[in-house]
């Protein structure tokens, strides 16, 4: 039996959303159950501002690259801190587009775990869907998880019984 420094993890992404702390909560789960550690990614570019459209003086200025990585610790160091485990999660911090950080993490992993964004039709068409690229291009299995209110509003409603409308 190999011992644990010789054991892939699980991958996640976390950004901070919903979906993505659903996301790192399923892997933590999962590398609790296949005795592995959980590499918990943040990816973020430098060039996402050209993208999502204006934005305002204040967010443009904590933008730059040590702002962007202030923001991106604190989110990981929030993400994981509410965690309750005993399974070694490192945290990993990288300027770059997150579909190929992420893909780029699957080479040496179980498992990519990541959260599916619910924001609408217009911004993946514009940014194109991490979930998808990881599903299309990882070198590992992805499992994807949809953000948790997507789900509770997805959920079947109990039929009424003995009424006719």
């Amino acid at each position: 039996m190999a011992n644990d420094i010789d054991v892939r993890p699980i991958v996640v992404g976390v950004d901070g959303s919903p979906a993505s702390r659903a996301a790192l909560n399923w892997a933590v789960v999962e590398a609790e159950r296949r005795r592995c550690p959980v590499e918990a990614v943040l990816a973020w570019q430098e060039d996402c501002g050209m993208v999502i459209g204006a934005i305002p003086f204040g967010v443009l200025a904590a933008m730059t690259s040590h702002g962007m990585d202030e923001v991106g610790r604190r989110v990981l160091d929030d993400a994981i801190a509410e965690l309750h485990t005993d399974v070694e999660v490192r945290a990993v911090l990288t300027a770059d587009d997150p579909r190929h950080a992420l893909t780029q993490a699957s080479g040496n992993a179980v498992l990519l775990v990541v959260g599916r964004a619910t924001a609408g039709p217009i911004r993946p068409a514009l940014l194109g869907s991490v979930s998808r690229y990881c599903v299309r291009h990882a070198s590992c299995p992805v499992v994807v998880l949809r953000d948790p209110a997507e789900h509770a509003r997805a959920a079947p409603r109990p039929a009424l019984s003995g009424a006719m409308l």
